[in-house]
This record gives structure tokens, sequence and C-alpha cells, in this order.
């Protein structure tokens, strides 16, 4: 038997949708490109984003406070829990039956995973997420005396942001290598995993969300995985996006990414996220490699004829 290429598969939001009847039928799109690869020879672990997601949970958890007194609104770290499990539950479901639909008899399993973050990350001085519904002067009011940060958009309302910390540790990655090096196919991580803080001897969910790109890389190099497989809703990294020079780029080092960062050729929170990840995981396992593309090149990109890919 051929020897699998071991790889992480980061799955963007155009993979999911953005409600929950998108999300099912988003799922078979993305089941059969995880299963090109499957196919392909690859022993995948799978993370995926869940910024809408998280973000329906939480409204509804706060919407549900406000009509009913007894009930408490969610913490983040709940609403992340909640968004690991029905996101995970979506895609393992889809997956195992695109898989035995093509003869593949596969165990499909989510890890709901834990990430630690540092209390004094300076993310948590300067919260730059956006999160829930819009809220009135009065509600925004009322989360500031709760300690939370909010942010006015004209004409629109308030909204909560929340902070974005640099990932530390995968709490359950001794759990997701044994099943990953026991060639089952793991999702896990999603959403960046659900942000604590260690303290003592437990662990206290963080009022936080973890970028998805950060603990992709992060969980590429812990695996020392052969490759990091970056879906989004682009076919290739370009320079001069959205401009009449954009230019695809079929393969960059980590040097020649670096210095695109420092002249300012990736957006932030599109591409730029996606290239540091790139980056950091290069860094630990300098044999691996990155490719990003869109969900609907995968097969194309396989075969070299779309998608970008990053070496050391």
């Amino acid at each position: 038997m051929m020897n699998k290429k071991k790889a992480v598969v980061s799955l963007g939001h155009n993979a999911l949708g953005y409600t929950t009847l998108e999300q099912w039928d988003a799922v078979k799109i993305t089941a059969k490109a995880l299963a090109d690869l499957i196919e392909a020879g690859y022993q995948l672990t799978i993370t995926h984003s869940n910024g809408p997601q998280i973000s329906m949970i939480h409204k509804a958890m706060t919407e549900l406070r406000r009509l009913y007194i007894d009930y408490t609104p969610a913490p983040m770290c709940v609403c992340s829990a909640m968004s690991q499990g029905y996101v995970g539950y979506d895609i393992q479901n889809s997956l195992k039956a695109e898989l035995l639909s093509r003869g593949i008899s596969k165990t499909v399993s989510t890890i709901l995973t834990q990430v630690t973050v540092d209390p004094y990350d300076e993310a948590f001085y300067e919260p730059t997420k956006l999160i829930g519904r819009y809220m009135s002067s009065e509600d925004a009011e009322i989360e500031i005396k709760k300690g939370n940060y909010v942010q006015e958009e004209p004409g629109k309302g308030f909204r909560r942001i929340i902070a974005a910390p640099k990932p530390i540790d995968i709490v359950e990655i001794e759990a997701i290598r044994t099943l990953a090096d026991a060639g089952q196919i793991v999702i896990a991580c999603g959403g960046g995993g659900i942000p604590v803080i260690e303290q003592k001897h437990a662990l206290k969910g963080a009022s936080a969300i973890i970028e998805k790109d950060a603990i992709a890389g992060k969980l590429a190099a812990d695996l020392n995985v052969d490759q990091l497989i970056i879906l989004t809703s682009v076919p290739n990294v370009y320079t001069g996006f959205g401009t009449k020079d954009q230019k695809a780029l079929p393969s960059l080092t980590t040097d020649e990414a670096q210095k695109l960062i420092e002249q300012g050729e990736f957006e932030e929170g599109t591409m730029l996220p996606k290239i540091e990840a790139a980056v950091s995981y290069l860094a630990s396992n300098k044999k691996g490699s990155v490719l990003i593309t869109s969900l609907e090149s995968v097969s194309d990109a396989l075969k070299g004829k779309a998608g970008t890919v990053i070496t050391a």
C-alpha cells in the first residue's frame, strides 16, 4: 500500500454557507472536494471557520435571554463549542456519505477542541472581531457595564467586538494525533478552537475567538504533516488583487511571501492570515508545502493546473 500523504485541510466560510440550510447544501459540495483528496491518497485532518455560525448562535442565545429572563446569555466559549459540534456533525455525515458512495469505508469523527491563549495577549486590549447582532445604545451600554467592548457602525447601531489572541497550545492534540496516526479522518480545532486560559489546574473559557488560519498552521506544524491545504474563495494567491494588474502566483517561497507581506500585497482578514499561517507552518516543517486554492479548483490544483504552492 502506498504511503499516504498527510495533510491538514482548512475550510473557509464558502465551504459551509451562512445559515443552517445553506450549510447542508454547501457541505455536500465540500465533501466532494475532500473525497477527491482522500481518493488521491491523502490522509486528512480537517479544520474549518465558524464566523457566521458562532454569530448566529450568539444572537440566538442573546435574544433568548431578552425574551425569557430565566435564561442566561451564552458566553463566547460556549457558542464556540456549540458551533464546533454542529458544523463537525454536518461535515462528518456528508463526508462519510460521499466516501461510501465511492466505495470507501472510513470513520470520520469530530473532536471538540480547546486552544490555550495568553490572558495578557495584546489582542485583549484591542479587540477587532465584530460579533452578534446590531444593538441599540441602551443595549450597548449594558454590554460596556459587563466589561465588554462595543463598536458603533453609523446608521446601523452598535455591535460587540471581541479579541482574536494568538493560539498557544492545542489541548486535545494527543487525541487528534492518535486518530490521525490510525488512518482516521478527524475534524478538529473548528473555528480556531475554543479559546481557554489556564488557571492552576483548570481551563477557563475566554471571551475571544482564534483566527482559524492561525490554528490551521499550528495544527499542521504540531502533526508534522506533509502539506497544509487552505481552501478559500479564490483559486490562487494574487499580487495586485482586485486591480487591473492582478496576477496569479503559481508558486512562492517563504522569503518571497514575507517580502509581499511587507509590501502590503495581502489584505488583512482575507489573504494575509493565510500567508502568515503558511509561513509559520513552513518555519517548523521545512520539507512541507502549502497549497492555497478554492474548493472548486482542488482537482485542478492536484494536477498543477491551479492553486498557489508555497515552500520553504
